[in-house]
């Protein structure tokens, strides 16, 4: 079993636009709605993949009410911690005429100490059943950048293999927890060590550093050059294939996806770094954030390749 948790869920809505132009009038020409924040994109995926999934966070209101709805049609198990408020609208602007993409996030509602133990009561429960619980996602109001440590913590002792994917404070803290695998990019290992990645030698041995650190996997994403990534002391680069993106958000949430249902059914390092890769890469041809084509999937598998660094 998989389990994502989205402390900070969403409904993600995507406007497509002719020309968007700030302080302009704009006419919206398509708009898509669905349940969002990266643990609810991930959540999707893995369930599109085959993947057993059970999808937990914070959801308040009508807002909240919509995503629970809308997963359950999707045959995701919902398992959210109801709390005072509404949950957040994250909003994404697609100019189709040059494919920028413009975001504008909510902040959604703050967190209670009642709701904060809640979910600790929460967490554990699910990942006593999970082989993967997979953290994504920033921390909402009211709780401290500690948070994800305090879970990582609870998930772990239970005995499932942990995925962080935060940044700022929320990683820096959590990555002390020693969840199983982190997917930073180069500027956020950047904070991770306390020093600049002057030559790709840099990046190599600040992943060690990090492994050694007691994280099991490190992930470090390049975006379209894919990424390189560390496993038990060896170190992969792995190249995505070429495409012509239609919507690149939600990418890092379907690679997510991708490993976490690899491992989940036990595939080795390689197969799942491949099978990540290609989600993430797929994920970037569909119009909606964490939604893949299963032949989409496949056809790009075969385009990942992976070496062996060192």
């Amino acid at each position: 079993m998989i389990t994502t948790v989205t402390l900070n869920a969403a409904i993600d809505k995507t406007y497509f636009v002719e020309g968007f132009e700030l302080g302009q009038v704009s006419r919206v020409g398509q708009m898509i709605s669905y349940p969002g924040g990266k643990g609810v994109n991930v959540a999707r995926v893995a369930h599109l993949l085959g993947g057993p999934v059970h999808a937990t966070g914070f959801v308040g209101g009508s807002n909240g009410q919509y995503i629970e709805t809308e997963l359950e049609k999707q045959g995701i198990s919902s398992r959210f911690v109801r709390v005072n408020g509404e949950s957040r609208l994250c909003l994404n602007i697609i100019d189709a005429t040059n494919k920028r993409s413009t975001e504008l996030l909510e902040p959604g509602p703050a967190i209670d100490e009642a709701s904060a133990e809640a979910m600790k009561l929460r967490i554990r429960e699910l990942a006593s059943g999970s082989r993967i619980v997979a953290f994504s996602g920033s921390l909402p109001k009211g709780l401290p950048s500690t948070f994800y440590a305090d879970l990582i913590a609870i998930a772990r002792a239970e005995g499932a293999h942990v995925f962080l994917d935060a940044s700022g404070d929320a990683l820096l803290h959590g990555i002390q927890a020693k969840p199983f695998l982190i997917k930073p990019n180069e500027q956020e290992v950047e904070k991770l060590i306390g020093k600049k990645l002057e030559q790709e030698s840099d990046l190599y041995s600040s992943i060690y550093e990090l492994m050694n650190d007691g994280i099991t996997c490190v992930v470090v994403s390049l975006g379209a050059e894919g990424s390189v990534a560390g496993y038990e002391g060896v170190l992969y680069r792995i190249r995505a294939p070429r495409i012509e993106a239609v919507n690149t958000v939600g990418c890092g949430d379907s690679f997510i996806a991708g490993m976490a249902v690899a491992l989940e059914r036990g595939d080795n390092i390689q197969d799942a770094l491949r099978l990540a890769t290609a989600t993430g890469t797929a994920n970037a041809l569909m119009a909606e954030a964490g939604n893949v084509d299963l032949e989409d999937v496949e056809r790009l598998l075969k385009q990942v390749k992976i070496e062996v660094i060192i």
